[in-house]
This record gives structure tokens, sequence and C-alpha cells, in this order.
């Protein structure tokens, strides 16, 4: 075993496999994982021809999402041993290639991710969707929106912003904000260095929301974050119309990454009506006895 912490370094040499074995979960994304490393250490290691991650938590090591390559569980779990605990955000589908007689598998409702047609969200044309073009009117007819893409020079702005929205939403009292506004603030500051697209509206010359995303495979784009002041009717609908236009042309379908099991966030998700869900499960490794009796 040859772990090793997944460092800025490491990019290009993750990005390669990631493009000879194109991800359906949100998780497998260069950006994804180092953004993510402070609330989520991640360790790497190559075997049996595959890339494979392994996330940090309160017991021990896991396996983090599929095996990047050709490698199978029963051989990672042979290999690894009591090393690892576990397997989390494993795609579902991914389950009838697999033997596993070892573990015990729970399905993750609460970090299935939401994939949606691109030219759903871009248009939203039809019925289904008329509460959304009205509020994304009324914000047209209120404010002076102007659409600008994010480059280094408006970074500071989009941190500055985040700030902000933070203030409004107590993130120092709440550890899922903290550490999303660390993860916020990793990618932003590493903007230029990562294959990254986003664009921001501004509006009476500050910016009030922005979004970021990239390729998650040949047909998928990732959003990675999204984030709208909330005095602003109708805004957080827009950014997410216009990102879909302009930034996101290339692909047929948005992957929106999960709703964490916040019922406000699954409500608001499901409302776009998703053209189907990745939906993944945690195995646990026979031998954890407390927490086969938590789950």
């Amino acid at each position: 075993m040859t772990l090793r912490p997944l460092t800025l370094d490491d990019r290009l040499f993750v990005s390669e496999y990631l493009r000879r074995f194109p991800p359906e979960i949100s998780e497998l994304t260069f950006t994804n994982l180092f953004a993510w490393r402070h609330t989520r250490p991640v360790w790497m290691d190559e075997f049996s021809e595959s890339l494979l991650f392994f996330a940090e938590t309160k017991k021990g090591l896991v396996l983090l999402g599929n095996p990047v390559g050709p490698a199978h569980l029963t051989d990672i779990f042979r290999e690894y041993g009591n090393r690892i605990s576990g397997v989390e955000r494993f795609p579902k589908e991914k389950l009838a290639d697999q033997d596993i007689p070892e573990g015990v598998i729970i399905v993750d409702r609460d970090n299935a991710d939401y994939v949606y047609r691109r030219e759903d969200l871009a248009t939203l044309a039809g019925r289904h969707f008329t509460k959304k073009r009205n509020h994304i009117n009324q914000c047209l007819a209120a404010y002076d929106c102007q659409y600008e893409i994010i480059t280094k020079r408006n970074i500071p702005e989009c941190l500055a912003m985040q700030d902000r929205w933070c203030a409004a939403r107590s993130c120092k009292a709440e550890p899922g904000l903290c550490g999303e506004y660390q993860a916020i603030e990793e990618t932003l500051s590493r903007y230029g260095e990562l294959p990254l697209t986003g664009c921001a509206i501004r509006i009476e010359g500050n910016i009030e929301a922005f979004t970021v995303g990239e390729a998650l495979n040949p047909s998928t784009a990732v959003t990675h974050f999204e984030k709208a002041m909330p005095q602003f009717n109708g805004l957080a609908q827009l950014i997410n119309q216009w990102f879909a236009q302009n930034n996101l042309g290339d692909f047929a379908y948005v992957n929106r990454e999960q709703d964490l099991g916040i019922p406000g966030l699954r409500k608001a998700k499901e409302t776009y009506a998703p053209e189907h869900m990745v939906e993944k499960v945690r195995i646990i490794l026979l031998g954890s006895d407390s927490d086969i009796k938590k789950a």
C-alpha cells in the first residue's frame, strides 16, 4: 500500500485517469476532491491499473467512490484488509459488476446526484417551469442584472460576495457551511489552475451571484457551487439559467450534485425535474458492528 495525500501537484495525473475512465458521480473530479480536503482529507493510491481515493472519517479510512479503472472491490478489500472500514458514495449501478460478500450495502439517498437535461435548465420551457420563469422575469424587471464570465479579475469580488452570503446565513454557526466556505475559497483561489468555468451576475456594480462548474464526463457538466444573495428574488433561478445557457452549451446534461438530506434543498432540486438520479450506496465491511447497528 502506497497511500499518499492528494495535493495540487496531482491534478494532471488524476485528470488523466479520469479522462480514461470518465466518472458519473460528482465526487470524482480533481476539483471536488482537492477543494473539500480540509473537511474530508483525501488519500490516493494506484492498485490493479486503477486509481483509488480514500477519505478520512471518524472511523478511519473508507474508499471514496468507485475505483477509477478496472479494479474489483473484492480485490481491494483483500489488499487493504482492516485498514479500511468500507466504501462511501459508490454508484449503485456499478454494484451489478461486484461481488461483495464481506459487506452490508445501504442506499445513500442523501448523496444521490441530481442530473438534468441542460436544455431544460437553459430554456425552462413548458408549464412545469412557469414559476421559475416568473421569478426570473420579476428579477429582471426589478434589477439591472449583468452577466459576466468569472476570471481572475473578478475572483476577489466573488470571494467578497461569499463573505456577505455567509454573514447573512450565519455560516460560523453551521459546520456544513463552514466546510463549504473553505471549499469555495479553495476553488476560487485556484481558479486559473483548475479546469473550471463560471459566471457571475452584477447588480448596481456589485457581484450578487456566482456559480462554478466543469466537465464531469464528455456528455455531462457538474455544478460545484452556486450562490445568490437572498434579498434578490429570482436571482438564484437566473444564475442557474444563465450558466446553463452561456457556459455549458457543449454538454447534454448537468449534474447538480446532492441535497445532503436537507429538506429545503431537496425540494428545490426536485422542482427542476431531474432527468435521472445517480444513486449511491455505502458499503460497511463486516466487523464494524457499531456501524451496522447505526445503519
